[in-house]
């Protein structure tokens, strides 16, 4: 059944659960994120905007650069949103996030594109990542990569008319959305070492019994199949994908339990419009 295949598995499109709650809106702990709410006003900050965009920033002077092309000529706002432990989050950042999820194929339907809920996940994942730089890296390699990506080819829906089979009808695609295709491949690169980091984190700890198995089976699949007026699969066939949507389910605990207590030792400030970050 639909509903069973996608929360099956830690591969694209069951292991990206995971990583899209982080990267969604309305999903999973990205939801129910609390954040710090500053109260001091200030001012509006000024950044070049030739700096990359990106979900994690070191702390950098704020204002505009006299040695820069056109310092002190109207150069363009770009506010910082948030500050996570020194690291800026911009609004260049929240424009550039909505527009990578609008490419995901996998992501969960938010009619609502909520700006708050997209701050939130960049929050969650810059925390992340910043415990990512003070433990053991799990890289990904460039055929992992390569593997990842041409299935993405193939399931984006509007890859079809592109013509994304080809290097021409992907870079066309891309583009389309604001992005070459090696910044591209630098997201999904992140989006997949990100993932890596919270299955070596949580996951390998985890034991799932057969009775917790069984209790699935039993209190959720059955009454959906019986819902739907399907013949279920029998446990001993469907028990392997069952214990991978439980082990998903604990992961997913043991991580918003984790960016809580991330949140409360540091310091996560949302600023607010005419702040200026700390």
């Amino acid at each position: 059944m639909q509903w069973m295949r996608h929360n099956a598995g830690f591969g694209l499109v069951g292991g990206l659960m995971l990583a899209t709650a982080l990267m969604q809106p309305g999903t999973g702990w990205a939801q129910a994120a609390a954040v710090q709410t500053p109260t001091a006003p200030t001012s509006e900050t000024q950044m070049p905007t030739a700096e990359p965009p990106a979900a994690q920033k070191p702390a950098a002077p704020l204002g505009p650069d006299s040695s820069l092309p056109g310092a002190g000529q109207g150069a363009v706002l770009d506010r910082v949103v948030a500050v996570v432990n020194g690291d800026l989050i911009l609004e260049s950042d929240i424009d550039e996030e909505q527009r990578f999820e609008e490419i995901q194929p996998y992501r969960a339907v938010d009619s609502n594109h909520s700006r708050e809920l997209t701050v939130r996940r960049l929050i969650d994942r810059t925390l992340i990542l910043q415990q990512a730089e003070v433990e053991p890296e799990t890289a990904v390699s460039d055929g992992e990569l390569d593997a990842q990506l041409a299935t993405l080819r193939k399931d984006i829906p509007a890859c079809k008319q592109y013509h994304c089979e080809t290097e021409a009808g992907w870079a066309k695609y891309v583009n389309d959305h604001g992005f070459t295709v090696e910044e591209f491949r630098a997201r999904w690169r992140q989006r997949m070492e990100l993932l890596k980091f919270i299955e070596v984190r949580f996951r390998n700890g985890i034991r799932i019994s057969d009775d917790d198995i069984k209790a699935y089976y039993e209190k959720t699949m059955l009454p959906e199949y019986a819902k739907r007026h399907v013949t279920p699969p029998k446990l001993e066939t469907i028990s392997p994908r069952i214990e991978e949507v439980l082990l998903q389910q604990q992961v997913g605990n043991l991580l918003r339990d984790w960016l809580t207590s991330l949140r409360a030792q540091g310091r996560v400030r949302i600023m607010r419009p005419g702040e200026v970050a700390p």
